[in-house]
This record gives structure tokens, C-alpha cells and sequence, in this order.
């Protein structure tokens, strides 16, 4: 019988993935091993792991890793792995892209309920056990504008486009897709800005789309348009957002991702009328480790096989 794979589970929560692995036949065939992530990989780990399932790392690790050849992401977004001046040329790298369509597209929804619907107004209202008349705004009719139609982007056209929303996006592969009116190249950008009753932010951060949402894109908005950005928080240069809402050129923003997470108490978004903050809420759900772990489990089926690999990282892209 051939030597099992050596395989890494650096991650707090491994339950899910050890009972994928079982439930697809291929404990007999990997030796793995769980690590918390609060302690660092041993000198035997490091001589020996070939596979690796972990959130990230930390500069130094990698290199050390004389065995390692693939290390799967817990996350979407990979620009942390990519920032890491060491990352071995050779290793594969796989992304989770995908396993957030669960709850991500809905989020997205309840924040666009959320800025047309009076509801968190009349929760304050009922604290203070006031009755005001409110208004809602109908979604129906509205155009929505998502720049980066993928996965999660084109769920949540379907899902918007159900009750009346005009949907457009950009795209980098050009094509027809199901809810949406009209998909636009990246460098049409502006099309999409210049119709969007709200315009959802879900591009992955690389060198070129970061601070690509400054001054002069916000002022191609529509005034009195929305923003919202479930995608990645150094996308926006933070003060022209700020100065935009301030100016009334935009109604308002509601941001799940930032910079820097939690976000700062003194950063400005909190003090700004009309700028929502939630923190981090887009993917998540309890489920979530199971979702990722069906993706890692095909892909260390895969791995064991010498198959390609689904989700992975193409560097020069950036995600």
C-alpha cells in the first residue's frame, strides 16, 4: 500500500473536514494531522506535510515547508497569501471562490432592503414607543449595478431581478447571463456607474482594481445613488467615499469589508450620516465549514490523483 499523504488541517474548527475526508473514502489514502491556529506548524510538520488546509500564513513558514505542495484557502479572497514575499513559486494554490453563495447573495439583498425599507428606523421608533408614518422605496423599477458578475454576483441578479430590478454588471468574459439586462467589459465601467440606482462592489483586490473606487469614479455615479461593497475593502479610497456621502453626490454606502477589520473606532465611516458599517457578515454562516470542506475534498481527491485542481489561484490575476 502506498505511503498516505501528509496532510495539514491548520485551522480551529478541522471537525468538518475530517468527517468530508472519511465521508469520501480517503482516510486509507492521507495522515492527517489537525493544528490549531494558534501554534505553529512543527519542525516535523515542516519536513514532511505535503498538503495544507489553513486561513494563511505568516512570512518564513512557507519556505520551510520542504514538502508542502498544495495549500488550500479558506477564503475567497487570497491577496494575503499573494503578499507574502516568500510564497513559493512552485506551490498551488487553491482559493474557496464560490462556497460563499449561500448566504452572500441574500446579505446583499437585505442591505439593498435595508437602504429602500423604513424597518431599522420603526425598531427605533419602537424603542421609543413612537408611532411615525415612514415610506418605503419599491426596489421594482431600480437599477441595480454589479461590477463583478461570478458566482455570487449572478445568484444575486437572479434573486433581484425576481422582484422587478433592472440588473446590468460588468464582466471580464463577455456573454449573456440569466437576470441580467446587460454585461459590460471592465472598461466599460462607467455605463454601469452612470445607470445604477446602486452599485455593488464585488471584484477581487489586485493591483488593478485596488483604489480604483476614488473621486473620479464616484463622481460618474448617479446622484443620490448607493454603494455597497461585499467585495474588498481596499477597493475604495476611504476618504473620497466620505467626502462623496458628505457632499450629498451619493445617498449613502453600506460597507461589509474594510481595510482594516474590526474597523477602527476612530475611522470616519462610523461618524458619517449615511455610511452603514457591518461587520464582516457578508459570508459567513453556520454551515460554512461544510461548504468549504465538499470544494477541499474533491480538490485533495483531485490532488491524490495528480488531477487538475478546481479554484486555483492564478497569480498574475491576482485571485
Amino acid at each position: 500500500m502506498p505511503t498516505p499523504t501528509r496532510l495539514l488541517l491548520w485551522t480551529d474548527t478541522p471537525g468538518a473536514y475530517l468527517e468530508a475526508i472519511a465521508a469520501a473514502g480517503l482516510s486509507n489514502r492521507v495522515a492527517a494531522e489537525t493544528l490549531p491556529r494558534a501554534q505553529s506548524p512543527t519542525p516535523e510538520q515542516r519536513a514532511t506535510v505535503e498538503a495544507m488546509l489553513a486561513l494563511s500564513a505568516p512570512p518564513g513558514l512557507l519556505p520551510a515547508m520542504t514538502a508542502l505542495r498544495w495549500v488550500q484557502g479558506l477564503t475567497a479572497g487570497i491577496e494575503g497569501w499573494l503578499a507574502l514575499p516568500d510564497l513559493p513559486p512552485a506551490l498551488t494554490l487553491t482559493s474557496a471562490r464560490g462556497t460563499h453563495r449561500e448566504s452572500m447573495p441574500e446579505n446583499i439583498l437585505g442591505a439593498l432592503f435595508h437602504i429602500a425599507k423604513p424597518y431599522a428606523a420603526i425598531a427605533e421608533d419602537n424603542r421609543a414607543g413612537t408611532w411615525t408614518r415612514r415610506m418605503a422605496t419599491p426596489l421594482n423599477g431600480k437599477t441595480l449595478g454589479i461590477l463583478g458578475l461570478g458566482a455570487i454576483g449572478q445568484d444575486l441578479a437572479r434573486m433581484a431581478s425576481a422582484i422587478g430590478m433592472r440588473v446590468i454588471g460588468t464582466r471580464r468574459t463577455p456573454g449573456a447571463l440569466e437576470g441580467v439586462t446587460q454585461v459590460y467589459p471592465p472598461e466599460q465601467t462607467s455605463a454601469v456607474l452612470e445607470q445604477a440606482d446602486f452599485v455593488l462592489l464585488l471584484l477581487p483586490s489586485t493591483p488593478a482594481t485596488d483604489n480604483s473606487v476614488n473621486a473620479a469614479m464616484l463622481a460618474l455615479m448617479k446622484k443620490g445613488a448607493w454603494l455597497l461593497n461585499f467585495g474588498r475593502g481596499a477597493l475604495i479610497v476611504d476618504a473620497d467615499l466620505v467626502a462623496a456621502v458628505t457632499s450629498g453626490h451619493l445617498a449613502g454606502a453600506v460597507l461589509d469589508v474594510f481595510r482594516t477589520e474590526p474597523l477602527p473606532k476612530e475611522h470616519p465611516f462610523w461618524a458619517t450620516p449615511g455610511i452603514t458599517v457591518l461587520p464582516h457578515i457578508g459570508g459567513g454562516h453556520p454551515e460554512r465549514d461544510k461548504t468549504v470542506a465538499k470544494l477541499f475534498v474533491d480538490n485533495l481527491a483531485r490532488f491524490l490523483d495528480g488531477k487538475p485542481l478546481r479554484e486555483v489561484v492564478d497569480r498574475q490575476a491576482g485571485y
